[in-house]
Order: structure tokens, then C-alpha cells, then sequence
């Protein structure tokens, strides 16, 4: 019998179900805490960081984003625009004044949302096609890590496209880890 696979949008109700279970019974003070304690341990020399800012069912990143900013990182959170594609503005700067659609283009970091990531690099977003944009456009060598609550890094296969980029690490606040081994 051939086995048959799951399409994304079969996969993304897949996790989102299970995203829910997972977020029922976790922490989320502490693991805003675990996530900003990496900081220091972050793989970037630079000053630009691309984060974004958590949804309550995401992997919390105000005091990730808040930590950043104190080390001196300029951070950069999207703004969502109508066609999906996403413009950039600076937290330090009030009013959310949008930098252009390009500003991906000096980041040092990316760090991005995921509701998975398995154990090939493949990231499932929330089917928007928002960082598969963002992501061709960083500068080669600019680390990318997957943002993902702990059990969301899995050993099972999810459907990948050939646009999509491979993550090559992922952040729980258990810590950080290679998305591959």
C-alpha cells in the first residue's frame, strides 16, 4: 500500500492542534526567561537583529527582543502588509516607522517564527509565504534560527516545497539546538 502524504495544510492543522496542547502546559514566563537567557550565546558578531513579536501562542519574545535591545542590538520586528510581503520597523523607534521591505537585507540574525521545524531543517510558518520572501533575501552566512516551543523540533517529516530555505537551528526554551544533526 503507498504510503500517502500529508499536504501542508494538513500538517499546519496538525501542528496548530498540537501547538495548542503544548502551550496549555507550559510556563510562559519562564520560558520568555529560558529563550532571552541565550543572548550572550547567540551566533552573530553583529548589531541587526530580525525577530518579531510573539503571538500568545507563539514562543514568547518580548523579553528576548527586550534583552537584545539592552546588549546594544538593533532589533527589527515586521509589519505584515496586505499582499503578505513583510516591511521592517526598529522597536526602539516609537510609532513604527517602516523601514522598506529590503531592511532584512542588513541583518546579522534572523531570528523567525516557526509552528515546527524537523530534523532536515524544513520549517512550517503559518502558510502566509511571509518568510519565504524574508529568507532568500539575507545576506549569505546570516545565521537563521527557528523559534519553536519545546516538542516542536520533531524527527517527523514535514512537506517541503522547493522554495523553502532550510533552518539550520532552532531555539526552544529548553535552548538552542542544530536543526539538524
Amino acid at each position: 500500500m503507498a504510503v500517502v502524504e500529508e499536504t501542508k495544510g494538513e500538517a499546519r492543522r496538525r501542528l496548530r492542534a498540537r501547538r495548542r496542547e503544548i502551550v496549555a502546559g507550559r510556563d510562559l514566563t519562564a520560558d520568555a526567561a529560558a529563550i532571552a537567557s541565550v543572548v550572550g550565546d547567540l551566533p552573530f558578531a553583529g548589531g541587526t537583529v530580525l525577530s518579531y513579536e510573539s503571538l500568545p501562542h507563539e514562543p514568547p519574545t518580548a523579553v528576548l527582543n527586550a534583552s537584545l535591545q539592552a546588549a546594544g542590538h538593533r532589533v527589527l520586528v515586521p509589519i505584515t502588509l496586505p499582499d503578505m510581503r513583510l516591511d521592517w520597523h526598529d522597536l526602539a523607534v516609537p510609532g513604527r516607522t517602516p523601514l522598506g521591505t529590503d531592511a532584512p537585507r542588513s541583518a546579522d540574525l534572523a531570528l523567525i517564527p516557526a509552528l515546527a521545524v524537523d530534523t532536515t531543517g524544513t520549517r512550517m510558518g503559518q502558510g502566509g509565504g511571509c518568510y519565504d520572501r524574508v529568507l532568500p533575501m539575507l545576506a549569505a552566512g546570516c545565521p537563521v534560527i527557528a523559534l519553536v516551543h519545546p516538542g516542536e523540533h520533531t524527527s517527523d517529516p514535514l512537506p517541503r516545497d522547493p522554495h523553502d530555505v532550510p533552518i539550520a537551528t532552532v531555539l526552544t526554551a529548553e535552548g538552542r539546538e542544530p536543526a539538524r544533526p
